[in-house]
């Protein structure tokens, strides 16, 4: 028809008169040819107009306010002034100090919905991942026993005591004691790494001044790691005062004449249920399809146990892992899968859960699986 230079309407004529003579389109005509082809893309052009409409406006009012919120900001500025660029650098250094003091503190009016804030996260640190790194300072009873036994009998030498030796009880005590710096360096680690993210975060509405935010990040920064290493030997002289002096008298300490009480007590602290380090959902990942499949469930980490439940209300409880003798370590991602998988395992090779010798849990992030 083109080639042929017909007419817009007798090329709409023969088209109508094809669709309508053909045995294979004769039937439905009436949804055939250019006319209704206009219609139904009219029609989907209308409907997207109609779904983009409400959220095209809302994001031009956003906008809007925003650049009438800094036009006020300039209502009186005057290009004129010799001091207008002090003003703007105080300015812009003081917004930084607001901004990072929300972040911190989490105050203001405007509260981040769709990630964790720098407060938030040094809390999740104090909080969750902190007392999990001394839960995980494990320890073999029977090395601890034989290397009391060995501190003992190296105290007396060639003599034969009758008691036992407070020397040999605080080497032992001492030597747990160290245990505890690697824990509280690496606590001091991420909360000055959440600091320094925090920083930059902050300093991201300078990207129109990019030496004034490269030198407000170096000059923060290096503050913040001077103090990384003050705060460093504090930790370090708390422990090394921990060290110089066992306080026997300290009312936890089972000393000899209420042993008998303090173990009996202890017994039924046992019976109640120990502190919640971490809730959160979990997708149990190596369950075969015959059994069910791969299956998120809602999973409670305290410092002696795992269970899990079948969703946040924990009142149908499925499973409870005791930690004894468990670790953990990575698992490479399946090809298609975007969870983050680890796995927990017996150190002597016994079943962990049913017929499994490990059982591997997913999560969205890797913040999850160190957390």
């Amino acid at each position: 028809d083109i080639d042929g230079k017909k007419d817009i309407r007798a090329a709409l004529a023969a088209e109508r008169k094809f669709f309508l003579s053909h045995p294979a389109y004769r039937h439905m005509a009436d949804r055939m040819g250019t006319p209704h082809l206009q219609k139904v893309l009219n029609q989907q052009l209308t409907n997207h107009i109609r779904d983009t409409l409400p959220s095209l406006r809302s994001k031009l009012q956003s906008q809007l306010l925003s650049l009438e919120k800094e036009v006020e900001e300039y209502k009186n500025f005057r290009p004129d002034d010799p001091t207008r660029k002090t003003k703007a650098l105080l300015q812009m250094v003081q917004q930084f100090a607001v901004d990072f003091e929300k972040r911190i503190e989490g105050s203001g009016d405007q509260v981040d919905t769709l990630e964790l804030s720098g407060g938030a996260r040094i809390n999740r640190i104090f909080h969750e991942r902190f007392p999990f790194e001394l839960v995980k300072m494990e320890f073999d009873e029977k090395d601890l026993r034989r290397e009391i036994s060995y501190a003992i009998k190296n105290i007396h030498g060639i003599r034969t005591g009758l008691f036992t030796p407070d020397l040999a009880f605080e080497a032992i005590v001492k030597k747990q004691v160290v245990k505890l710096k690697e824990p509280c360096l690496k606590c001091v680690d991420l909360v000055i790494q959440e600091l320094i993210n925090t920083v930059r975060q902050c300093t991201s509405k300078l990207g129109s001044y990019p030496r004034l935010r490269e030198e407000t990040e170096r000059i923060v920064t290096t503050y913040i790691r001077e103090r990384e290493g003050k705060t460093k030997d504090q930790i370090l002289l708390l422990i090394d005062i921990e060290l110089s002096y066992i306080n026997t008298n300290h009312e936890d300490f089972i000393g000899f004449a209420n042993a008998q009480q303090r173990s009996t007590q202890a017994n039924k602290k046992r019976a109640i249920p120990n502190q919640v380090i971490r809730r959160g959902w979990l997708t149990i990942n190596n369950i075969s399809i015959m059994k069910g499949g791969s299956k998120e469930y809602w999973f409670i980490l305290t410092a002696e146990s795992l269970s899990w439940y079948k969703d946040e209300e924990e009142k149908e409880k499925k499973y409870m892992l005791p930690l004894d003798n468990l670790k953990i370590r990575d698992v490479e991602k399946g090809f298609m899968s975007n969870k983050h998988v680890f796995a927990i395992f017996n150190t002597e090779q016994r079943n962990v859960y049913k017929d499994l010798r490990q059982i591997e849990l997913a999560c969205d992030s890797q913040e999850d699986v160190d957390s």
